[in-house]
């Protein structure tokens, strides 16, 4: 049995200190969203956990469990993992979708995460040449500053956003044993453990999300930096250099020839008012947005609502646009200067910006989410630390005020992630203040109208929160012009409460002729038709002309004119005027759809064989035309 030398055993109790300085680390980022418990449920909840049947777990066995992971989910068809953790938080609530429930499993991984990242900041540190004390000091100040920093709030107290954090937690895994092969190969040690981890830890961060796919570009930036290929065996270099240019060619070309005609799109994506182009134009004012939001984390500054951001038509409109691509090139090749004598800013830099490499790109995705910047975080805080500390050493400060220093920037941290992370503890708080700090941000306040509307029991006499309500869409009306869905709701509302006025209309019917028809705009006719359905007494005449105003405006799905049918049909009792929308759902519908038999047996059960007669007429029309057969002519309905 070999004897245990005095270094490996000193090595061994650094360790074991850190592993205990790691576990504070992840209690303490725990404890930092504890406030926002219970919380709610919002937006890709609902369809991902509510209203996600498949998820609804009712026995805990292997047969269930495996079910889960091969259904297709909502969120996409590689994300398994987290979906199979809701399904076992549904299970541990007794079966009920409970908020509190999610969002404590939700807060376990960021803390798990955050345990992690020291560990692999104490890594990267101690490749960089750091000393063994102050990596390990440095490595808990970082972690604890991703951890507490307030822009992840939005990220872990986001029941849906588990995609996300666990793609972060695997990846950070991977790179820490990533970066442990590579300093055994420095070191001349076996690595085969390591790389092996490392691919363990990565496909499982695939199996969360999809962006995981970035983690080579990850590793190419520790390669440049702080690694610098280096190897004990000069053909391992060898095979380092030549497999990351093979590697990034072929990257450059699935981009060019793949990536970029699949996606690219020069008209406004569908429910989108953007072109690619533009998103890639607004993309750095994003990215620029970001920064500003982690250099100065104030929670006023994180409104967890952006759809007041608008997307960039040229490189001045906004003026804006230029400057932002302007700095986002800046910083890149600063730290592609400095990447010899400042390696960690440079691979905080690389890593900032490489983590937005997909969310950032040609897919057709919302322009901004705070969410995005949960892996983000690693290299900004990374590339901050960096400067903070080549500052202090210009500056020769000695250890005691740059540990004042440190303390107090982590007790601001602390500080603004507890005040919001209160805000999160009820859908109301939470929407207020979003409000509040996007007061133009039209999804903010319909959501609020909304919630105050539900809080208080619906379309029930005496809603006690109805005028909170209808001050929510009066204050979303006059602060989003561009938006129809507060009007829409404000008309419903005061029509409940019995005080509608024809100016109210007015201002509905003026911008549902006028505004741009995004996705948003083209539900607010539909919001009436609801309130209609539930009884409250809306103006019929009104409502048609909507109706038809929407469908003259807009590019409709043939599920959205069957539904405008329906509403006319059923809600308003119209049949006659129901018709044309139905003509143009079928004209539309794929060959084969039943939509056009099912509604002619549903007009023969209200007794109106002659508009059944009509609908099936279309209805082999369509047929006829799908299947390249002749196309009869004949009366429509």
């Amino acid at each position: 049995m070999e004897s245990i030398t005095l270094k490996e055993m000193q090595d061994i109790a650094t360790a074991r200190r850190f592993l205990l300085a790691s576990l504070v680390v992840a209690l303490l980022a725990a404890l930092a969203f504890l406030p926002g418990l219970p919380g709610a449920f919002v937006f890709d909840d609902i369809p991902n956990i509510v209203n996600n049947g498949t998820i609804h777990l009712s026995r805990l066995d292997a047969g269930a469990l495996l079910e889960i992971l091969s259904t297709k989910q909502v969120s996409g068809a590689m994300r398994g993992l987290p979906t199979l953790t809701f399904a076992l938080d549904y299970w541990r609530a007794g079966g009920v979708a409970d908020p509190a429930t999610f969002k404590t499993t939700n807060i376990l991984i960021h803390a798990l995460t955050a345990g992690a990242l020291a560990w692999f900041f104490r890594s990267l540190l101690l490749s960089a040449a750091a000393s063994s004390r102050r990596a390990n000091w440095c490595a808990l100040a970082l972690a604890l500053a991703w951890a507490l920093h307030p822009l992840q709030v939005s990220s872990v107290l986001y029941a849906v956003q588990r995609l996300q954090t666990m793609g972060t937690l695997f990846l950070v895994l991977a790179l820490l044993a990533y970066l442990h092969a590579r300093r055994a190969q420095i070191q001349g040690r076996p690595s085969k453990g390591g790389m092996l981890v490392t691919i363990l830890a990565w496909t499982l961060a695939m199996g969360c999300k999809e962006d995981s796919v970035l983690l080579p570009v990850y590793t190419l930036a520790l390669e440049l930096t702080v690694l610098r290929f280096a190897a004990a065996d000069p053909r391992t270099t060898l095979v380092l250099r030549r497999g990351y240019a093979v590697a990034a060619a072929a990257a450059a070309l699935a981009y060019l020839f793949w990536v970029v005609p699949h996606y690219w799109q020069w008209d406004a994506h569908a429910g989108r008012d953007f072109s690619t182009l533009e998103r890639l134009l607004t993309q750095p004012r994003v990215l620029c947005m970001y920064l500003g939001q982690i250099l100065l984390p104030l929670p006023q500054h994180m409104p967890f609502y952006y759809d007041w951001l608008q997307p960039s038509r040229g490189l001045l409109q906004p003026w804006t646009t230029l400057p932002a691509i302007v700095a986002v090139l800046g910083l890149l090749g600063l730290a592609w200067g400095l990447r010899r004598r400042l390696p960690l800013f440079a691979l905080g830099v690389f890593l900032f910006f490489g983590a937005h490499a997909v969310a950032s790109n040609v897919v057709a995705l919302e322009l901004a989410f705070e969410h995005r910047n949960h892996f983000a975080l690693v290299g900004a805080v990374l590339a901050v630390g960096s400067s903070l500390a080549f500052a202090s050493q210009r500056l020769r400060l000695s250890p005691a005020p740059q540990a004042a220093l440190c303390v107090a920037l982590l007790t601001t941290l602390a500080c603004a992630t507890l005040m919001r992370s209160h805000t999160w503890s009820n859908g109301i708080s939470l929407l207020a203040a979003a409000t509040k700090a996007a007061p133009t941000s039209a999804r903010a306040w319909v959501d609020l109208c909304d919630a105050y509307f539900l809080a208080g029991g619906g379309v029930t006499p005496d809603n006690p929160h109805l005028e909170d309500a209808i001050e929510a869409c009066a204050n979303g009306t006059a602060n989003a012009p561009d938006s129809l869905n507060s009007p829409a709701l404000l008309v419903a509302l005061k029509t409940f409460r019995g005080d509608i006025t024809s100016e109210d209309w007015t201002v509905f019917q003026q911008r549902l002729g006028s505004v741009r028809m995004s996705w948003d705009n083209t539900r607010a006719p539909l919001i009436l038709a609801y309130y209609a359905g539930l009884g409250v007494a809306v103006d019929k005449q009104q409502l048609l002309r909507a109706m038809a105003t929407l469908e003259r405006r807009a590019a409709l799905s043939p599920s959205m004119l069957a539904s405008i049918g329906g509403t006319v049909m059923n809600t308003l009792d119209e049949p006659d005027l129901a018709i044309p929308y139905f003509a143009k759902a079928i004209e539309k519908a794929p060959p084969g759809d039943p939509f056009a038999r099912d509604l002619a047996a549903e007009l023969r059960q209200k007794g109106r064989p002659d508009l059944a007669a009509g609908i099936e007429l279309i209805g082999e029309r369509r047929r006829s035309a799908g299947s390249g057969g002749p196309v009869e002519s004949g009366p429509s309905p």
